[in-house]
């Protein structure tokens, strides 16, 4: 049995648990979230919680005050309880599978958190049945060669949405993470209100209030549509709606494009929460989780990037430097770095706009 100290809480686990240190850095991030949304004293859930590491951190250092823990592994549980006793916690433990909880229990959770091994598509439609209007429900996602397209058709039959397989494909399995979780939570008459949004190693992870209401839910789904992508030039085109009939030939250079959808479109964080995140404070991030969120709160909220060295491969000229190409375009559009790629752009400005702020560096350098 090893022990480990993690914010506010100290927390013993074995082979039997699961437990991934590498992830602190994200339940970092969560508390600082719901510190930076008004909760209250708020009833959570950890829905997978295996140590109970979440669950306990949420009632350490935010407000939600009643958690309840879900394992279906006894042996895991027996360590939970340990830990949350051990942690002073007033939890209550369910030693049973998440779906038969939630079909069978009578509360609705003020936050939801879900973050399963591998996918979470078997339990976003029962964590809605616990949740109501203004719930904050947290969905996890690491399978991410599903949502990237190394795994097509499993995305097709996890997701039921084509995914990307270039260099916009963890923008691209983000937004169908949360298109997934519109689909599901509109047939609750739930829209949404995505907060906060991350791609980052080897997850993906969403952060959505829930807001009842037949006329909410559909004004969400109307965020959902696809987005066309040239394997030549690079350039994208989004289609809002569930049926698009436009061309799919590159307005750019007339080639073919590769649609990928439906997603969701919609914006993928609030500024007010990621601006609050970012000022950090009491210190709760890291130098790394810092930047990641302050790279989010930056980043224009435009569906989609550039990636600078795909530009300069199309153009069959050597490397610039992204900087300076997004100093160039700063000049006429707007333009900023995006969280999705180091070498990527985010800009309101047209393919052949890029194309020619990308060789006028190339020349003036």
């Amino acid at each position: 049995m090893q022990t480990f100290k993690e914010g506010k809480a100290s927390i013993s686990f074995g082979q039997e648990t699961f437990f991934n240190p590498k992830m602190k850095q994200l339940r970092d991030i969560s508390v600082s979230f719901l510190n930076s949304v008004d909760i209250g004293e708020g009833k959570a859930i950890d829905a997978t919680a295996a140590s109970g590491i979440r669950g306990i951190r949420y009632y350490l250092e935010t407000g939600c005050k009643d958690i309840t823990f879900v394992d279906i592994d006894r042996e895991v549980c027996a360590i939970m309880k340990k830990n949350i006793k051990a942690n002073k916690v007033r939890g209550t433990v369910a030693c049973q599978s998440f779906q038969d909880f939630a079909n069978t229990c009578n509360e609705k959770f003020d936050v939801v958190d879900l973050d399963p091994f591998g996918t979470p598509s078997p339990f976003v439609y029962d964590a809605l049945k616990i949740c109501k209007s203004g719930t904050i429900i947290m969905v996890t996602a690491t399978d991410t060669a599903v949502l990237c397209g190394a795994q097509k058709l499993a995305c097709s039959k996890m997701y039921a949405s084509v995914p990307l397989h270039n260099e916009l494909c963890h923008e691209a399995g983000l937004r169908i993470l949360i298109n997934y979780v519109l689909r599901n939570a509109a047939q609750y008459d739930f829209g949404i209100d995505v907060l906060l949004s991350i791609a980052d190693m080897h997850y993906m992870r969403v952060f959505i209030k829930l807001d009842r209401g037949a006329k909410k839910a559909f004004e969400s789904v109307r965020n959902v549509g696809f987005v066309d992508y040239c394997n030549s030039c690079h350039d994208f085109k989004t289609t809002i709606g569930l049926a698009p009939e436009e061309s799919r030939k590159c307005e750019y250079c007339s080639a073919d494009m590769e649609r990928a959808g439906p997603m969701w479109l919609g914006k993928l964080r609030d500024k007010r929460i990621t601006r609050d995140i970012a000022n950090d404070k009491g210190r709760m991030l890291d130098d790394y989780g810092l930047k990641l969120i302050r790279q989010i709160d930056s980043e224009l909220e435009t569906p989609f990037f550039y990636s600078i060295p795909m530009l300069t491969k199309y153009l069959k000229i050597s490397s610039v430097s992204t900087n300076d190409v997004i100093a160039e375009l700063g000049k006429k559009f707007a333009v900023s770095q995006t969280s999705f790629d180091k070498f990527g752009l985010k800009t309101d400005a047209r393919i052949s706009d890029i194309l020619k702020a990308v060789k006028k560096v190339a020349k003036d350098r």
